[in-house]
């Protein structure tokens, strides 16, 4: 069982309105879904990861929503470290217009095309969060990736371009303490 299946009981109360101070100090992992594409669905039959034409991308509205998502957290003053994405284009671009980098990582790359990767994705990038530290990056860490990702890890379904922040337990898991749907 994931640590991470346990959510606050105040969770509901720090959805309203984030803790902007707490997330200011770091130390959290920000799991972002990318921004909104432009359809709902799936790649197209014979997507090419290397191949960001052959994939389902970004619309107009989701580079905006993107923007947007950086912007607030940038005029929020929350420093961001790191910031992996699936190698996905529709992650990278959303790393990349949100907080101007964006590290390919293949374990937050969709399992949805290969259920079989679901558990070594899932073990890969909770390890990572787990062993976290804002000594190591400064600040905060962004992982960009999929909603089937996300719902692996911390049993939760989010919109395009929502984040689920999480507090690492220094060890080998996490605790999910609010949600961001900027």
């Amino acid at each position: 069982m994931l640590a991470a299946a346990s959510v606050p009981h105040a969770f509901a109360a720090e959805t309203a309105s984030p803790s902007w101070e707490r997330l200011r100090k770091g130390g959290f992992v920000f799991l972002m879904r990318h921004a909104a594409t432009v359809s709902a669905g799936v790649d197209p039959k014979g997507f090419r990861l290397g191949e960001c034409r052959t994939q389902l991308n970004l619309s107009d509205d989701g580079r905006a929503q993107a923007r947007r998502a950086g912007q607030l957290i940038a005029d929020r003053k929350v420093p961001i470290g790191h910031v992996y994405t699936s190698p996905w284009c529709r992650c990278h671009e959303t790393g990349i217009l949100a907080f101007g980098k964006a590290e390919d990582w293949e374990p937050l790359g969709t399992f949805f095309y290969e259920p079989t990767r679901e558990e070594d994705f899932t073990k890969r990038v909770k390890a990572r969060i787990g062993n976290y530290s804002s000594r190591d990056v400064g600040g905060n860490v962004v992982m960009i990736t999929h909603n089937t990702n996300i719902a692996a890890l911390t049993r939760l379904t989010v919109v395009p371009g929502e984040i689920v922040v999480l507090r690492p337990d220094g060890c080998c898991g996490f605790k999910v303490v609010e949600r961001l749907d900027l």
